[in-house]
């Protein structure tokens, strides 16, 4: 299933998603338990009935989960040859311990700096010169729990989603860390929905991001360094993921910074991410203004 978040005027609904026919069917549920997205279903042990369709182009789509209740966790360096554009690039103050990592790299962003589908990626330029993007396979937690092993992890998974990890490279280089650098405001484009697990494939699920038209990531999740069953047990051991957790799984080769000279977003550019299963994450960058 493809549930989205979304509007119609002032208020946020929760819906089914039908592509072929292009249209979007509400869940039955209150306003109030809506504005959460698709958390409102996670904490749910059924499904509302679904009340009469509408035109898909008629809502206004909002990020599957507006607000998550938590930093998103992500995952750093998780593909080969990324992992080796990064370490070559200057700015990963890891690389000194090979390009590869031996164990999962986890870091967080803000909940607050999440934007949906074609909302416009800010960028000031008082703050940061060397903006990035990321395309990345988002992870929603379903069930939560403590000490997952990787034998049980996909049980804990509710569904996925598409997230544009954004990124301030010059930040992210002069802190030695990625927190700041990567939770700049509407540096964390996610949706255009959310997809049950069963939609997903994580053995065959092909990635592809394009800025401008130009084909720059083209990947495949099965080649990630560490799969998702490993991330899950990695973080949980000692953290407990609860329902809504959502996890960045890391980003193929072709970021911005892997180009010789570096290939950064400007105001005007569109980067646009494709998951096989999922759909498009479309977003234009845009000029900070006060």
């Amino acid at each position: 299933m493809k549930i989205a978040t979304y509007r119609v005027g002032t208020e946020r609904r929760v819906g089914l998603i039908d592509e072929a026919r292009q249209t979007v069917s509400p869940f039955d549920i209150p306003e109030a338990e809506a504005r959460q997205g698709v958390l409102a279903l996670i904490d749910r042990a059924t499904l509302p009935r679904l009340l009469s369709p509408m035109p898909l182009k008629e809502a206004v789509l909002e990020a599957p989960i507006p607000r998550p209740r938590r930093n998103i966790y992500c995952v750093g360096k998780n593909y080969h040859e990324h992992a080796k554009e990064f370490a070559s690039s200057g700015f990963d103050s890891g690389a000194s311990a090979g390009a590869v990592p031996k164990h999962p790299i986890i870091f967080s962003k803000v909940p607050e700096c999440v934007i949906a589908h074609r909302h416009p990626v800010s960028i000031d330029r008082n703050v940061s010169n060397a903006i990035d993007y990321e395309a990345e396979l988002g992870v929603i937690i379903g069930k939560g729990g403590r000490g997952i092993r990787p034998s049980n992890a996909l049980d804990h998974i509710w569904g996925y989603t598409i997230i544009n990890d954004v990124t301030a490279r010059d930040l992210q280089g002069l802190y030695s860390q990625w927190l700041i650098g990567k939770s700049q405001d509407t540096f964390c484009p996610m949706g255009p929905w959310a997809v049950t697990k069963d939609e997903i494939d994580l053995g065959d699920t092909k990635i592809k991001c394009w800025i401008n038209g130009e084909l720059r990531q083209n990947a495949n999740v099965r080649d990630l360094i560490f799969d998702v069953p490993t991330i899950i047990a990695t973080i949980s051991a000692g953290v407990t993921l609860m329902p809504g957790d959502v996890i960045a799984t890391g980003t193929p080769v072709g970021v911005g910074i892997g180009f010789k000279p570096p290939k950064y977003l400007a105001p005007g550019d569109v980067a646009r991410i494709e998951i096989s299963g999922i759909g498009v994450l479309e977003n234009e960058i845009q000029e900070y203004r006060a």
